[in-house]
């Protein structure tokens, strides 16, 4: 079985920076510590209101990525504004993700089958600009088969419901993750290319990391706060662990 990559979402390290309007915590040093610290790439939410990622950690961050020959996914919302920053940095990725102001974080996947007419030209120009374009869905199979038809590459699985549904010992656990490895098997079938996160922790990572048709896991929040606790560094490297154990004992 293939190695699993792990990218590293590091928007909150620019929460606590923004918390006290201080250049620091910066970002790109946590970009840099994470991809020491065996990260295959780096994530980045650009929000209209910029809450936590300004332009400016994106323009800093394509730099550094490039020069390291590490991949940049910018997440971004379908509108004119992210289109434009996607377009003029060119990063490796780019993940189309559902977007509202008063959200505290991103509640669930794009509903690509209804924005199908919207969404699909985006894909459309960014694919034409050399940027991988995925969208981040829930696990239905109704939304695998439009983000195909919209002409995406890539699909990233929403996991933070079995992700909640494990820490909360609910009842809906097996059959939530039963969506996701249905969901990851006919994108496969399909000719996406397969990514999951959302609420990834240490206690879940290891049964998504199992699921074989996924290549990349995209995690952040988790890994910012355990870092807290342990540092980045250690924090990324357990995880890592853990995703290789899991691709092990599949394959065993």
């Amino acid at each position: 079985m293939t190695r699993i990559r792990l990218g590293v979402n590091i928007d909150h390290v620019a929460t606590v920076r923004n918390a006290r309007g201080a250049s620091y915590p910066d970002p790109v040093r946590a970009a840099e510590l994470a991809l020491a610290a065996g990260a295959d790439g780096i994530t980045a939410h650009l929000r209209e209101d910029r809450r936590h990622i300004s332009d400016a950690d994106i323009d800093a961050l394509a730099a550094i990525t490039r020069r390291r020959g590490r991949p940049l996914n910018l997440e971004m919302a379908v509108t004119p504004e992210m289109e434009q920053v996607a377009l003029a940095h060119r990063p490796h990725a780019a993940c189309l993700v559902p977007e509202r102001r008063e959200e505290v974080t991103t509640e669930g996947g794009l509903d690509v089958a209804k924005g199908h007419n919207a969404i699909a030209p985006v894909i459309a120009r960014l694919m034409g600009a050399g940027i991988r374009v995925s969208c981040f869905i829930d696990a239905d199979l109704a939304q695998v088969a439009a983000a195909k038809s919209a002409g995406s590459a890539v699909v990233e699985l929403h996991t933070g419901a079995y992700c909640d549904a494990v820490r909360e010992r609910s009842t809906e656990t097996s059959a939530l993750f039963d969506k996701l490895r249905a969901a990851a098997a006919e994108a496969a079938r399909l000719g996406l290319e397969v990514h999951a996160g959302h609420g990834i922790d240490y206690e879940t990572v290891k049964p998504i990391a199992a699921i074989p048709e996924v290549a990349e896991l995209n995690i952040g929040h988790f890994l910012i706060g355990e870092a807290i606790f342990i540092g980045l560094g250690p924090a990324i490297q357990r995880m890592r662990a853990l995703m290789d154990e899991a691709r092990a004992t599949r394959a065993a």
